[in-house]
């Protein structure tokens, strides 16, 4: 399954960390554009520079690790496309040109289902495919969230609740499908 990662997905420490882990085992395969890693690292300019630094260090590490990844947007496909907001145009254009089967974003109403159709993509939120994906695969997606936060718990010195870390990063059905059983 190839998907777009849109910037507001990628922005997001944990959420960002789940489908990369997710895209690294296998169960998809990533894309984005130059204009969405910049779009990332410019969201990242609020925070300071060392924010900024670290960003565009994550984003040289997802570039090596994934190299088939980086899809230009041809500007005479994003000349004719047609959003809410102009300015998502440019990833609509790279999933297409990408030949992504989904977009994955968070922003809902600025890629209307009717004009993905129009194209063949599936908008797709990244909690409901990670949920999806644990459903066919629960032991890699479990392994992937466990290293998550791991990560987190060095990184924070404190422990982080796999349910409540996951909910935080707004993927709250994974983490219900993840601690259903469990007491974490």
């Amino acid at each position: 399954m190839r998907v777009l990662i849109d910037a507001c997905v990628l922005y997001p420490t944990v959420m960002r960390e789940v489908v990369i882990g997710v895209a690294q085992e296998g169960l998809l395969q990533p894309l984005w554009s130059e204009r969405i890693l910049e779009e990332w690292a410019r969201a990242t300019v609020k925070l300071g520079p060392v924010d900024t630094a670290f960003a565009r260090g994550e984003i040289a590490t997802l570039k090596a690790r994934f190299p088939a990844a980086m899809v230009g947007a041809d500007p005479a496909v994003e000349a004719q496309l047609y959003l809410p907001d102009p300015d998502d145009t440019h990833v609509l254009a790279a999933a297409i040109t990408g030949q992504a089967d989904s977009l994955l974003t968070l922003n809902t109403k600025d890629f209307p289902s009717n004009i993905m159709a129009q194209h063949g993509i599936i908008r797709r939120d990244p909690d409901g495919l990670l949920r999806e994906l644990f459903a066919e695969a629960p032991d890699v997606v479990r392994a992937v969230a466990d290293r998550v936060r791991a990560e987190a718990e060095r990184l924070s010195g404190q422990p982080q609740p796999m349910r409540s870390l996951l909910k935080k990063a707004r993927l709250p059905r994974l983490a219900k499908a993840l601690t259903v059983d469990l007491d974490i």
